[in-house]
């Protein structure tokens, strides 16, 4: 898929315009108190305690396999801890993947900041839920998955439903998985047929996010998914977003604490961070 002419990335400077509105001055004083970069999720701490967590694109930085040139893909290692938060926002579009996975966790963070701080405004969210709970699947719907979320695969799988798999690295999937495998090139009409879209989250890294959603269908149910997209979803939702299955950090340093062991949703889930479903009011 091909990013579109804004670089797809409305949703991550609208969201962050909204942060701005609602945090006012105090996000001026806010700053980096911790950040962890894991294996599977990158993670921060801001200096007011809350937390917030994204996916590590480690695949997208295929330079970094030497000290020069990883190098490179980190320049501000060592250097993180203080910088303001409104830094890490304003740098996240210049560099690379893993400059703005810092910052969508710095996002993330400040949702949290505001989620267990004010009040919600237009829309619930509901703990230790997944958008799926209860969901009654259109008769005769297409289903499209974008990423490999097992969980979901295997759900669909099990209740024998018509579904296709868009996912660039095809070594996760299943051999019975990569019949349902869907092309790069074939990407936007699988999402413009589909009645059902659970999308991963990760889409916010590279971009793609927002050409899938311009095609989809007026009445077609969109699920976004996963720690990366645990932000203020009034961006998502003007784009037909239906629910967002986020988390939300209760124990930040646990957390990190977790990351920094390699630790994945397994191992923090119900624990340092809950499950979350950000709906509509």
């Amino acid at each position: 898929m091909h990013a579109s002419l804004d670089n797809g990335q409305s949703i991550l400077r609208e969201t962050i315009a909204s942060l701005h509105n609602a945090l006012g001055s105090d996000l001026d004083g806010l700053t980096l108190e911790r950040v962890v970069i894991g294996i599977f999720f990158t993670g921060v701490k801001l200096s007011n305690g809350h937390g917030g967590i994204c996916f590590t694109p480690v695949k997208t930085i295929p330079e970094a396999v030497c000290c020069p040139s990883s190098a490179k893909a980190m320049p501000h290692s060592g250097k993180l801890k203080g910088t303001k938060a409104s830094t890490i926002l304003e740098r996240m579009f210049n560099g690379n993947a893993m400059r703005r996975a810092i910052g969508i966790a710095v996002m993330n963070a400040l949702s949290n900041t505001l989620w267990q701080e004010t009040e919600y405004n237009g829309y619930t969210i509901t703990t230790d839920a997944d958008p799926l709970d209860n969901y009654v699947y259109p008769e005769g719907g297409k289903a499209l998955v974008v990423g490999a979320l097992v969980p979901y695969i295997r759900m669909l799988k099990a209740h024998n439903r018509e579904f296709s798999i868009l996912e660039k690295d095809t070594s996760t999937l299943k051999p019975d998985e990569l019949a349902r495998h869907v092309p790069d090139e074939a990407a936007l009409d699988a999402a413009a047929q589909s009645d059902v879209l659970i999308i991963t989250g990760t889409t916010l890294l590279n971009d793609t996010l927002e050409d899938l959603l311009k095609v989809t269908k007026p009445n077609a149910d969109v699920i976004v998914v996963g720690p990366t997209a645990s932000m203020l979803p009034d961006a998502f939702f003007e784009r037909s977003v239906r629910s967002i299955g986020g988390i939300m950090a209760t124990k930040p340093d646990e957390l990190l604490d977790v990351l920094a062991e390699a630790g994945s949703g397994y191992h923090f889930f119900g624990k340092s961070a809950e499950r979350v479903v950000i709906a509509k009011a």
